[in-house]
């Protein structure tokens, strides 16, 4: 028979006057109880091997049959389980003889009484117990809530205490109080009418018990401060049925499951004191308040934490706790809902739920208050240890696995799931590396909180190598840390991180090559060693002279892989040069990089936060996009596999292309204004010497403006290539090589170690990227207007220069306006024509200085402010600067 139905059946069945003599026979092996020793697992234990599990079943089925006042009572009372029935049967002789004993007590009454003892009841009582639904809690009661006390017909009811004596009434109570202590209502000692038991709230709360008038005072107080034991022991079975739910986590349920041992522990004691009670004739009210002031106590700390994490759950009348928050994986949900999957228990709850670290948080900080009280430091630290275990089996398993097995979603390391590997490709803001794996904020236990970043890494390391291959996923976990007290818990927690952090950069450096494919961004998207591209870009120049929209990319692709695979180049030995590809964009490199400045508010102090804000610029249809050329839209795209891609990742590829189209706008640049220098020595009007001193004048004027161009030009393009990004290129090798500040190697036994751990890296690479970009001009809003300003007007006068001179040059000037041969158009001899070209050139020639001006003047301005480098470009065009 199970406890569940027996306490239906005790709650059943009538209750008689109790007697002083009490049937022991099937408890008589059972030692006294001692008051020193009644604990959790004191004396407690060690009476468990003397009183069987089939000796309390019948003890309990003997009280069962004392509390029926005749067989037809004893026949109504209905349970779901047979073996109960049988089990009453059987011991119907031993109920007669406690019936024939508790005469004893009754010889004082009248007869009347006696007769109406004997006399069935006025009105039918049909107590029965029922099986309630399942729940979602694996340690809540199957049966329903029993009859209450106020239900029995009077013909039932005991005789009133004020007709009994004191002694009677010490007896009468010692019988009353084994029943309350074990959750039932006695015959005399019933719950109070405010107490609904079929209401969560009130069980949860406890329920408060009445005494019956007619008491004598002395009894009454020792009663009621026993009383509270009861009601925190109906508390705490209600607390663990609803915190074992599926929504509360595992957490919650090994704590459940810890105060379930202990609340055993406690009806051992209820047992133990039967014993007493049944067996000892001095036993007395006294004594039981003596031995359960121990456990008494116990109780009302396991009462108070439960009420605590109760009013946190918003289970009681408390506000919730505005920390705790578990409406935290809606994404998940969602992709989850799209991929036909269930919901994860607890995933989604219209209320916040207190589980996980916030449990073992509430468990410290309670163990912290009450470290001066040994007895409740011990259940404290017994509670945290136990409920800690589901904690630290999902942070091993994160550790040394890489994984995550949070059914729950309690653990302090939170995954989307809907973020995959497969969307590096086109991620430019690394959701993979920074948004797949993140940190509960409110779900981190106080134990943990100076390594969380060391466990999310470790976790995410070791995720990366498993992905790879490189983690042995069915092997077990050994020799770890199980509870969050044992002395190796931070030791375990370094030595993951440490692991992970080398075997991730082993993966990295070694087997995929980093270094390698460094080295292959710098000579594509950096013009190092640039034979290539140059030959490129003569191939493709009648194709990159169209405009954007109109240049054929596969045609380009194309005539890119011929280049790459020229021999004698130096793309020849690149082992990735499969994965470059050839793109064109649709936007100006001045307007993208503007969009990114006005997107992200502020422009210089952040450049990454100005990437991040404004991934990929889409085309906004305009009559700017149709004037770019195919050489102001070309860039360059790279391709890189998994794991490489999170060090190499779509944002960080994105600045290189930022780099790439400033350094190939500067060299075609400087290709325009030399072809315009070729051009101008070819041309018989730029080289025959005029008798008109004003046109030779002009034409030294141009001749000057045009070589003051290709000097900035090429100061500009040299210092973003010397002076910015090889110097910052070094300091970044140096870093991934492990070379220390003085320029020595880190060595162990020979062996090179790179002092460095993952994110580190990958910071070093981006903040590398953001220097050359800000260091290069190209994040600060003003001197992007200005270099826009002075690249504008280069390009127009090397265009200029080029094309329409050679004519005008020949109606300005007479002798060569006579010569059919350099004048094939016929046109005469025009006076007015050099005033038109002295008006241009000298439009030229102040934009040009003043924009020039400008930009040394913002240049001193933020080299003093911001980077110090800017004033070597400064220096370099001083020379230029000023007007001849």
């Amino acid at each position: 028979m199970s406890v569940n139905d027996r306490r239906a059946s005790y709650m059943s069945a009538p209750r008689p006057r109790v007697s002083s003599n009490r049937v022991g026979d099937a408890r008589s092996g059972a030692s006294p109880l001692q008051s020193d020793q009644i604990n959790h697992r004191g004396s407690m234990s060690s009476q468990k091997g003397k009183v069987s599990r089939e000796q309390r079943d019948m003890m309990s089925d003997k009280r069962a049959e004392r509390m029926a006042p005749h067989s037809k009572d004893k026949a109504q009372v209905r349970a779901r389980n047979p073996a109960k029935e049988s089990s009453s049967a059987g011991n119907r002789g031993e109920w007669e003889r406690s019936r024939s004993r508790r005469a004893t007590l009754t010889d004082g009454a009248s007869p009347n009484m006696r007769k109406k003892d004997k006399e069935p009841a006025e009105s039918p009582w049909n107590p029965y117990a029922s099986l309630i639904p399942h729940s979602t809690a694996p340690l809540a009661t199957r049966v329903s809530v029993p009859s209450l006390a106020s239900a029995l017909p009077k013909s039932l009811h005991p005789t009133p205490l004020r007709e009994l004596s004191a002694d009677e009434q010490e007896t009468a109570l010692l019988e009353d109080l084994l029943f309350v202590f074990m959750g039932f209502e006695g015959q005399y000692i019933h719950y109070h009418s405010g107490y609904d038991s079929s209401m969560e709230k009130d069980r949860l709360t406890g329920p408060v018990f009445q005494l019956p008038s007619g008491l004598d005072p002395t009894l009454r107080d020792l009663t009621l401060s026993m009383l509270k034991m009861a009601t925190h022991y109906n508390a705490l079975e209600a607390f663990v049925e609803v915190q074992s739910r599926a929504e509360y986590g595992a957490v919650s349920h090994a704590l459940c499951a810890a105060i379930r041992k202990l609340l055993k522990d406690y009806l051992i004691l209820v047992a133990q004191l039967e014993t007493q009670l049944v067996n000892n004739p001095s036993f007395t009210l006294h004594l039981l308040h003596l031995h359960t002031m121990p456990t008494s106590q116990c109780l009302a700390q396991l009462y108070s934490l439960g009420q605590e994490l109760l009013r946190r759950n918003g289970l009681l009348d408390q506000d919730l706790d505005e920390s705790i928050d578990d409406f935290d994986d809606v994404d998940n949900i969602l992709e989850q809902l799209k991929e036909g999957g269930d919901l994860v228990p607890g995933a989604m709850s219209s209320k916040k739920i207190c589980k996980g670290g916030n449990v073992l948080r509430l468990l410290t900080e309670r163990l912290a208050t009450f470290s001066g009280d040994p007895t409740t430091k011990t259940l404290l630290e017994k509670l945290l240890r136990e409920a800690s275990r589901p904690y630290m089996t999902m942070l091993n398993e994160w550790l040394h696995h890489g994984g995550i097995k949070d059914p729950h979603a309690e653990f302090l390391v939170k995954e989307q799931k809907w973020i995959k590997r497969e969307k590096l490709e086109e991620d430019y803001t690394d959701e993979y590396w920074e948004k797949r794996y993140t940190i509960r904020e409110n779900e981190v236990p106080p134990q943990l909180d100076s390594v969380r970043d060391k466990v999310l890494l470790a976790g995410k390391y070791l995720n990366v190598v498993r992905e790879c291959g490189g983690v042995d996923i069915s092997k077990a976990v050994k020799d770890v840390p199980k509870t969050l007290d044992d002395p190796r818990f931070l030791e375990n927690v370094n030595a993951a991180y440490t692991y992970a952090n080398a075997s991730l950069l082993n993966l990295l450096l070694t087997k995929n090559s980093l270094t390698t494919r460094f080295r292959s961004l710098k000579h594509y998207f950096f013009l190092d060693r640039s034979d290539f591209f140059s030959y490129f870009l003569e191939l493709g120049a009648s194709e990159l002279r169209k405009p954007a929209k109109s240049v054929n990319e596969n045609k380009l692709q194309s005539l890119l892989d011929l280049v790459l695979r020229q021999p004698g180049s130096i793309a020849v030995q690149d082992p990735f040069k499969e994965d470059v590809k050839v793109r064109m964009n649709k936007i100006g490199l001045t307007k993208w990089l503007m969009q990114v400045v006005s997107v992200s508010g502020i422009d210089q102090d952040n450049p990454e936060a100005a990437i991040e804000k404004y991934q990929a610029p889409q085309t906004q249809g305009g009559d700017d996009e149709k004037d770019i050329a195919g050489f102001d839209a070309l860039e360059l795209d790279y391709s890189v596999p998994f794991p490489l891609s999170l060090v190499i990742s779509r944002k960080t590829v994105l600045r290189y292309q930022l780099i790439f189209r400033h350094l190939l706008s500067l060299r075609h640049l400087e290709h325009l204004l030399v072809t315009a220098w070729l051009d101008q020595n070819k041309v018989l009007g730029w080289r025959h010497k005029s008798t008109d001193r004003r046109l030779e004048l002009w034409k030294r004027r141009a001749w000057n403006l045009r070589a003051k161009m290709l000097v900035f030009v090429q100061q500009l393009l040299y210092f973003c290539t010397a002076e910015v990004i090889e110097p910052n290129w070094q300091n970044l090798m140096d870093r991934v090589n492990g070379t220390d500040a003085d320029g020595s190697e880190v060595t162990v036994n020979g062996t090179k170690q790179v002092n460095r751990t993952v994110d580190e890296l990958m910071q070093d690479h981006v903040d590398f990227l953001d220097t050359c970009l800000k260091e290069c001009m190209l994040t600060q809003a003003k001197l992007l207007k200005i270099h826009s300003k002075l690249m504008t007007c280069c390009t127009m006068f090397a265009s200029w220069t080029a094309s329409s001179l050679a004519r005008a040059l020949a109606t300005a000037d007479p002798e060569l306006a006579r010569n059919k041969a350099s004048n094939p158009d016929g046109r005469g001899y025009d006076p007015t024509r050099i005033s038109k070209l002295e008006d241009t050139l000298k439009r030229y020639e102040d934009h040009f200085n003043r924009h020039l001006r400008i930009l040394m003047d913002s240049l001193n301005y933020f080299a003093a402010t911001e980077s110090v480098v800017l004033l070597k470009l400064a220096h370099a065009l001083s020379s230029i600067s000023k007007d001849d």
